[in-house]
């Protein structure tokens, strides 16, 4: 599997990615996404063909192999990239919360699916420009219980990164309304 290793260095690519977009402390992902590789088949598998348990596998494996490294220190909290609503009834999960499972299991961190709500059932992201990706997550997701989450430091997952629209989305309406630090895994990296 052909790895990152970007959560053993500090202002790596995925973090850089970020900047001057919102404020992250620390932001990694786990495997390089190559389109036509055995890992994108991975991915399409998890996504879109029924095997939501690989992504809490690979959720355990990602866990395992960052505990070696302080990724994880001062880490309250797990919370999944969510689908709208009806998008999670049509395919029947949410990967990335399979995903935020395994990790969470693999550190002990605990994970929240009810804080961050996606409000708007936008389309998918896969074909659409960059122009095109910021605007369809655009005032998209809300956060429910914003004191709930007041000081802590979340870790948000998602599946795969590539403009870091939907996380920069997500990232910004945590730290607007709910004083957190954030930080960002995936489980790949376009």
């Amino acid at each position: 599997m052909p790895r990152t290793n970007y959560h053993l260095h500090p202002h790596n690519e995925v973090e850089q990615r970020f900047w001057g977009k919102v404020e992250i402390e620390r932001a990694t992902s786990y495997f390089f996404y190559t389109k036509g590789s055995d890992y994108s088949r991975i991915l399409h598998q998890l996504k879109y063909n029924g095997c939501k348990e690989t992504g809490e596998v690979m959720g355990r494996y990602m866990a395992k192999e960052l505990l070696t490294s302080d990724f994880f220190q001062n880490i309250d909290l797990i919370i999944p990239v969510p689908l709208h609503s009806k998008k999670k009834k049509a395919r029947g999960y949410n990967q990335s919360e399979w995903i935020a499972l395994g990790l969470s299991h693999g550190t002990g961190i605990p994970m929240d699916l009810n804080v961050l709500k996606r409000v708007v059932p936008n389309s998918t992201q896969t074909r659409k420009s960059v122009f095109e990706r910021w605007e369809n997550v655009k005032d998209v997701f809300q956060v429910a219980r914003p004191e709930s989450l007041q000081g802590k430091h979340i870790l948000l997952v998602d599946d795969v990164l590539t403009t870091g629209a939907t996380l920069i989305s997500c990232a910004t309406v945590l730290v607007e309304t709910s004083n957190v630090k954030v930080s960002i895994i995936t489980l790949a990296v376009a």
